[in-house]
């Protein structure tokens, strides 16, 4: 007998009768000899339109009772759906973040797990009962609801799976698995059988929406097995696993693109140390987060640099007002900004071992016209900055390029 923590996200709970469906597929993974906890995210649209009815009242709704308000979607969904398993026979209970002892720190609206106290939720399982908690919320250490940010329902399952040491977590959405790219962008994008954390990793960082940021670290830190799977479909997903050697036949797994990116530069700073702190340290004070970052020493004895760095546009006119403050502060002579850039990254586990991944990747673009803004690199991934009018090109291309439409090479799990 396994333990298994099945996660159904928004759209897998839409409506009643995908509700019912999903009870009917939990049942016979318990009806299989299996011990099930399930996780459920809001019905689709629940939370958006939470959010919605609170800004009626308040544009900037008091963040305390924000999350109190958007705890009630996941309630809907978990009583429903514990309704709908007795209904069919089987025991359930249901769990809310505070119930499940899912404690946080007081960061409403992206609060982050400290600690799950497991014992009531053994208790049930012990029972036969089918457990089932809200996902995305939890309890601060007074006692207030918290609310763990967009995708939190991924890190409460993966959170979950790691305090009870499940056999395996399946992150149940509305895609078959993890593909090597966008297939909305290219047909030929081909669904993985499996990736690494590290791969998988990469690919949330860059906006996959496949599998929140956090979960993953949460997987990577605890290394809990992860099956990402279509609740609508019978078909195998994608495993997430942890990194093997027989992995190295392939130097670039994925391709992957995000649009959330905007450009700052401040121009003609000066060349001495601690300017980049007092730059990044009102940036970081703000709760913006700097991706890519390119800091050009002068060769001519000048005394100045240039700074460019990458924000997501969402945060792009708060660091811009930022950047203009601290350029009279240290003496910078301009601030410019670009909203209209993409990123662009080929990723692979076993890129640290192959030469000529860059190069390939760079002639590719020259070679279609595109303009490089920005590089940058790590042991599994390269990234590029360009206009957003060449993002699908730029995918398809290079996608080809790495022939990311050959089957996948075995790989036993």
């Amino acid at each position: 007998m396994a333990l298994i923590v099945q996660k159904y996200g928004g759209t897998s709970v839409g409506t009643v009768e995908r509700i019912q469906n999903v009870a009917k597929k939990v049942i016979q993974t318990k009806n299989n000899g299996n011990d099930v906890v399930v996780v459920l995210s809001a019905m689709a649209g629940k939370t958006d339109r939470l959010i919605d009815m609170a800004r009626l009242i308040n544009k900037d709704p008091d963040p305390r009772e924000l999350d109190v308000l958007l705890a009630t979607g996941e309630q809907v969904s978990i009583a429903l759906f514990s309704i709908a398993c007795k209904t069919m026979g089987h025991d359930a209970q249901s769990f809310l973040g505070f119930q499940a002892q899912i404690m946080t720190d007081h960061r409403y609206g992206m609060a982050r797990i400290h600690n799950i106290d497991t014992e009531e939720i053994t208790q049930a399982i012990e029972q036969g009962k089918i457990v089932v908690i809200a996902g995305f919320q939890g309890m601060d250490e007074f006692g207030n609801i918290t609310t763990l940010g967009r995708g939190g329902s991924d890190t409460t399952a993966v959170g979950l799976a790691a305090a009870l040491n499940a056999s395996v977590c399946e992150i149940y959405t509305d895609v078959e698995g993890v593909y090597t790219t966008d297939p909305n962008i290219t047909k030929k994008a081909r669904k993985l059988k499996y990736i690494s954390y590290e791969e998988m990793l990469e690919m949330a960082s860059m906006g996959a929406k496949v599998l929140h940021l956090r979960s993953v670290e949460f997987a990577v830190k605890y290394e809990v097995p992860l099956h990402v799977r279509s609740s609508f479909v019978e078909a195998e997903g994608t495993m997430v696993v942890k990194g093997d050697t027989r992995m190295e036949k392939v130097a670039v797994s994925a391709i992957a693109y995000n649009k959330n990116e905007a450009r700052l530069t401040i121009i003609d700073v000066p060349d001495k140390p601690g300017i980049a702190a007092l730059i990044f340290q009102p940036i970081s004070d703000a709760g913006i987060s700097v991706d890519m970052i390119i800091q050009n020493s002068s060769i001519h004895g000048t005394g100045m640099t240039d700074m460019t760095f990458t924000v997501a546009k969402d945060d792009y006119t708060k660091a811009l007002n930022i950047l203009k403050n601290v350029a009279g502060d240290i003496g910078a002579k301009d601030v410019q900004g670009d909203i209209h850039v993409a990123k662009v990254s080929a990723i692979g586990l076993n890129m640290r071992n192959h030469s000529g991944i860059a190069s390939k990747m760079f002639s590719v673009l020259s070679e279609a016209g595109i303009n490089i803004i920005m590089i940058s690199t790590s042991e599994i991934k390269v990234s590029t900055l360009i206009h957003e009018d060449y993002t699908e090109l730029a995918v398809r291309l290079l996608h080809n390029a790495f022939e990311l439409d050959q089957d996948q090479p075995d790989f036993e799990l």
